[in-house]
């Protein structure tokens, strides 16, 4: 018993022992100063030198300490070169703890000294391309600046992309080196770029089973004989992935089979992506109420390209079906003709039945962005509004529209901005029971302040030329209110209102805008505060401006935020309270 005693005794202090080198060992801890420098170099030298990098790391030894310290000055000396110092002084020193429980600390203080300037650039041309005026005539380094390694890179950089960019794909840097004098602080840039014989595109050949090759050739912008450049053909690649014709496409260029002229030949092979897509939707809005939403894709019907797309939204205040035949035409990633029959179906505070139509048009990308869309639309509408008067109209319509829509982010933006400008009319007599001229615009701007704060403005204008209100289409009228135009009222509550029955019945011009603020609480979370403020006007009747004053609480989604705003409607007159009246919007989507 004494013997296994004696051994449990040994056992026991070993673990002591070892117990309290672990806990000596983890409780070393380090501090490190970097005095001397700011800005580029500082950020440099801190992320190669090792003794700051592993500050707090949890198995430092005293001997690692020591060793991180010894290799310090080095590490920084090398951290400071592609800034042009290579010449810095360094002070350093490495002090023990003085308690049990203290901190090692290493501190070095730098004097980076005077940089090295560029004195001379040589910069030469040669081969067959040395008289391209497309490729620089000298780089942009200039003698006397502060040599940075970093900016000689990037002019290195830009000479072989401008090269390859000019169908050179056979250059070499001939000479690319910068000596440095460290005793005279100057440096001689040297870079000379051999062209080699230059090279065009040859024959493009898709290998596909899927769409007429006449349509392919138009995604391609360029022509067997133009000057070769990988990035046309990376354009090319992006341009089909992005149709939704195929799910793979490979572009391979046989600089190998080149023939007497340097003409590459160019093989595409792609392979076609699912035809038929599917999508069912469950969402919410306040304007709206709960809504279901069922959409079919088919992204390709024949050789030619065309597309068909069915949806059906079903929601208490408003439902619609639609089929959108789609076919491309002229450059088909900018420019196609859409076919549209639909039906919608009212149920608001405004009017109550059916619109049928059908939409021709021509959409197509405009110069700076924009995309135009020419149509011409026949309506076909059984509505009546709140007073119980029923009205059946039919029209012929022509009109057109410019849209444009810019965001660093479509989903949860930070910076950018929508505009859309529309014109519609039609004539009594051509297929439809009266004469007017519409316009309208909308904007909406988003920017952010600082990483916290997001301002949120918006603007809905709109005017109409037609001779009596009540003779307009109910759908041709404007009409203010909702989620998405003066929150506080409900859906089109908000316009001119007959004066027996107090019923909307829209008007012929609009004005409608807001200012948000939104403010980042935590992670995705944010709080803001709004005005929105204006209404539907019309000449024969009296209507006063509308506004309201609210607050919301966001959540920025994977699909987009998710806006919870409780908005109190001040114009609208509260007798028995002495608050004004609140009604709660949700809105789940992109901003933009």
């Amino acid at each position: 018993m004494s013997a296994m005693s004696q051994r449990s005794r040994s056992a026991c202090i070993v673990m002591f022992l070892g117990a309290l080198w672990i806990a000596q060992v983890q409780a070393l801890s380090l501090k490190v100063e970097v005095t001397g420098l700011s800005g580029e170099s500082e950020a440099n030298v801190l992320a190669l030198l090792s003794i700051y990098q592993e500050r707090d790391a949890k198995d430092l030894t005293a001997a690692r300490i020591e060793a991180l310290h010894r290799r310090a000055p080095e590490q920084i000396r090398k951290a400071l070169e592609p800034f042009g110092f290579y010449r810095a002084e360094i002070e350093s020193q490495l002090e023990p703890p003085t308690e049990p429980d203290g901190a090692w600390r290493a501190w070095y203080r730098i004097d980076p000294g005077e940089p090295v300037r560029i004195v001379q650039i040589d910069y030469q041309l040669t081969g067959p391309g040395a008289d391209d005026p497309a490729l620089p005539r000298s780089l942009p380094l200039r003698s006397g600046e502060v040599l940075s390694h970093a900016a000689y890179e990037q002019a290195k950089s830009e000479l072989q992309y401008a090269a390859l960019s000019r169908g050179y794909v056979d250059y070499q840097l001939s000479r690319h080196r910068v000596l440095v004098d460290p005793l005279t602080n100057t440096a001689l840039v040297e870079l000379s770029l051999d062209t080699g014989p230059q090279y065009r595109f040859g024959p493009v050949q898709f290998k596909q089973d899927l769409l007429d090759e006449r349509l392919l050739r138009r995604y391609a912008s360029f022509a067997p004989g133009e000057i070769y450049n990988p990035d046309v053909l990376l354009a090319l690649q992006g341009r089909l992935l992005s149709s939704e014709y195929y799910r793979d496409v490979e572009i391979i260029p046989h600089k190998e089979a080149a023939d007497a002229e340097r003409r590459i030949p160019i093989e595409v092979v792609a392979q076609r992506n699912l035809a038929n897509k599917y999508r069912v939707g469950l969402g919410f809005a306040t304007d709206v109420g709960p809504r279901l939403t069922l959409d079919y894709h088919r992204r390709y019907l024949n050789p030619w390209g065309d597309r068909l797309r069915a949806e059906l939204s079903l929601a208490p205040a408003f439902s619609q079906w639609q089929l959108e035949y789609r076919f491309p035409i002229g450059d088909p990633t900018r420019d196609y003709i859409l076919i549209r029959p639909f039906s919608n179906y009212y149920d608001t505070a405004a009017r109550e039945g059916w619109v049928h139509g059908l939409q021709i048009a021509h959409s197509s990308q405009r110069p700076h962005g924009w995309r135009r869309t020419l149509g011409l639309d026949y309506r076909d509408e059984d509505l009546s509004d709140q007073g119980g008067r029923q009205v059946q109209l039919a029209e012929l319509a022509p009109n057109v529209a410019w849209s444009k829509t810019v965001a660093d982010d479509p989903i949860n933006t930070n910076e950018g901005y929508r505009m859309r400008y529309s014109l519609v009319g039609a004539v009594q007599g051509v297929v439809a029971d009266t004469s007017y001229l519409s316009v309208q615009a909308q904007l909406k701007w988003i920017k952010r302040l600082n990483p916290d704060y997001r301002l949120i403005t918006r603007a809905d204008l709109g005017a109409t030329w037609a001779k009596d209100l009540l003779d307009l289409p109910a759908s041709r009228r404007f009409y203010a209110g909702g989620d998405n135009s003066i929150r506080g009222w409900g859906f089109e509550a908000l316009g001119p209102t007959d004066p027996q029955t107090d019923e909307t019945l829209g008007g012929r011009y609009l004005a409608v805008g807001s200012l948000e603020l939104e403010r980042r609480i935590e992670g995705r979370w944010s709080l803001a505060i709004f005005t929105d403020f204006g209404n539907a006007f019309d000449p024969d009747y009296k209507q006063d401006i509308a506004s309201s004053l609210g607050m919301g609480l966001r959540w920025a989604s994977p699909l987009g935020p998710v806006r919870l705003d409780l908005a109190f409607a001040l114009s609208k007159e509260y007798p028995d309270s002495s608050w004004p009246p609140a009604r709660l919007h949700i809105v789940i989507g992109p901003d933009l």
